[in-house]
């Protein structure tokens, strides 16, 4: 089974969509609550937002297949918390983002089904985002990988009130050069339609943090979409009305992307 689907670009830009997956392998679903076997936490439709966009401008998109309830890939294989001291739902996540338990009582998995996971579908989607950015490096002599993200905008066990509309994360500026997000913050201060946070509550997961390397020429960025901008949060529906503006603001931040080498 192939666990994400690769589609290589001509230009320095690989978008990984790590949390577009929904699908949960019959043998998990059948151990898991009926409302968590829908997967309720997926980031709804960014693909349809991104995909556009990437052909485009001819950049790469990376997608998983599976569901981060089967395992979250911007998690580190170790499990560490990438929010010390905050909630979190892990690696591989017991509860949802409502505070309840995925599993039923006793199904939950075990340390050798983890190990499984992150050989099954962890693995092969890193090995797969490794190579490719090698590959755009070799190609162009340096390369930016963009985290695309959504989440409902309110999630109450992990962050108060309402999440601002766009969120950009750099690993407090870690993860890509001065540069880059001076441009990306200036785009985002450059409109009024939407409320912007930059290293806010979402400073980039592990993916950001990870392969950000501007030293070595690999500069990364994630972007936390608050999703009733471009969908019904509710009813899960993609918002044809909406959702073109919040497409539009997104494609001036990847080319703003594709302006800066460094």
């Amino acid at each position: 089974m192939d666990t994400f689907s690769l589609q290589r670009g001509r230009v320095p830009l690989l978008i990984s969509l790590p949390h577009d997956g929904s699908f949960i392998p019959e043998d998990i679903a059948a151990r898991m609550h009926p409302a968590a076997r829908r997967s309720p936490d997926t980031d709804w439709h960014v693909g349809r937002l991104y995909e556009p966009l990437a052909q485009s401008l001819g950049a790469s998109v990376l997608r998983p297949r599976a569901s981060r309830y089967v395992i979250d890939l911007n998690r580190p294989a170790d499990g560490h918390a990438l929010y010390p001291g905050q909630r979190e739902t892990g690696l591989v996540p017991a509860i949802g983002f409502d505070g309840e338990p995925l599993y039923l009582e006793g199904s939950e998995p075990d340390r050798a089904e983890v190990e499984r996971r992150i050989n099954d579908f962890w693995q092969p989607y890193h090995q797969a985002v490794s190579q490719e950015l090698a590959r755009l490096c070799a190609e162009h002599g340096h390369a930016v990988l963009w985290e695309g993200h959504s989440i409902r905008s309110r999630v109450p066990m992990l962050f108060e009130g309402r999440l601002p509309d766009f969120n950009l994360g750099t690993a407090a500026g870690a993860s890509c050069g001065t540069l880059l997000e001076e441009r990306l913050q200036a785009c985002l201060e450059a409109q009024s339609r939407f409320t912007v946070a930059v290293n806010g509550r979402f400073k980039g997961g592990y993916i950001t943090r990870h392969y950000g390397r501007p030293s070595v020429g690999v500069q990364a960025v994630q972007l936390e979409l608050a999703q009733l901008n471009y969908m019904d949060e509710e009813s899960l529906a993609y918002d044809e009305a909406k959702a073109p503006e919040v497409q539009a603001l997104i494609g001036q931040l990847l080319q703003a992307c594709l302006a800066v080498r460094k």
